[in-house]
């Protein structure tokens, strides 16, 4: 009796991992896809990141061509954490450039900036 009891707990609780991991999994997709509309968002308001001013991105009105178009950002950006630090202080790496230190100067908050990467990363 004991055994068929342990084994009823032991699938219950499987059950429960799987269904539990099926819906954490589908709260961070939604998570990920409100990120990453906020980031879109966030790059084409000339008063936030205005990305367009400077970049063209696909979908963009009247982009400017002082920076590189904003596509294929995975293949150019593998590392995430490179690509955050260019939004964040790209003088840091390129004391020449153009670019505002959007986060260095608070125009954009840390959580802008992330949300900037994850909609970038769907370029």
């Amino acid at each position: 009796m004991r055994n068929a009891a342990n084994k009823l707990v032991a699938v219950f609780s499987m059950c429960c991992l799987l269904l539990g991991g099926g819906l954490l999994s589908q709260m961070a997709e939604a998570a990920a896809r409100e990120s990453t509309a906020e980031g879109k968002k966030f790059a084409f308001d000339i008063k936030k990141g205005n990305c367009l001013a400077c970049h063209m991105i696909p979908g963009g009105v009247s982009p400017g061509n002082i920076g590189p178009p904003l596509v294929a950002m995975r293949a150019r950006f593998p590392d995430r954490q490179k690509l955050r630090a260019q939004i964040y202080d790209a003088s840091l790496l390129n004391p020449g450039t153009r670019m505002p230190p959007f986060g260095k100067y608070k125009v954009l908050s840390d959580k802008e900036i992330d949300a900037i990467v994850d909609y970038l990363y769907t370029l």
